[in-house]
């Protein structure tokens, strides 16, 4: 799962804007801790600060801030002191070109083609 977690992200920081790296992040960290049970509805604990959003997506604090803005803007995120909430999930992923097989969450082994929605 971690080398198929790095190849996302390789392909994430290489092939993506700005907008789509910063919507992946959210519904990668979203999906993941929704699967463990600490995802409240449309809403999750968010610690990051801006500067370690750029971190993980290669931006600087100013290109995150712009880019949250226009997320914020296109009312795909809300952004609140420590909390994160994703009003529309499905429109995020379609912005973010969001597939979690990646994530191999399936615990059976059934679809893990990447390729599959």
């Amino acid at each position: 799962m971690e080398e198929s977690v790095a190849r996302e992200w390789i392909t994430s920081n290489g092939h993506r804007d700005a907008v789509e790296q910063l919507a992946h992040l959210f519904c990668e960290l979203f999906i993941r801790l929704k699967g463990v049970g600490l995802a409240k509805e449309d809403s999750i604990d968010w610690p990051l600060i801006q500067t370690q959003m750029g971190e993980a997506t290669g931006m600087s604090t100013v290109h995150v801030n712009r880019t949250l803005q226009e997320l914020r803007d296109r009312g795909l995120v809300v952004l609140k002191g420590k909390t994160l909430t994703i009003p529309d999930l499905e429109a995020l992923k379609a912005v973010a070109m969001f597939n979690p097989n990646y994530l191999h969450l399936d615990r059976n082994g059934q679809s893990l083609d990447a390729n599959e929605q």
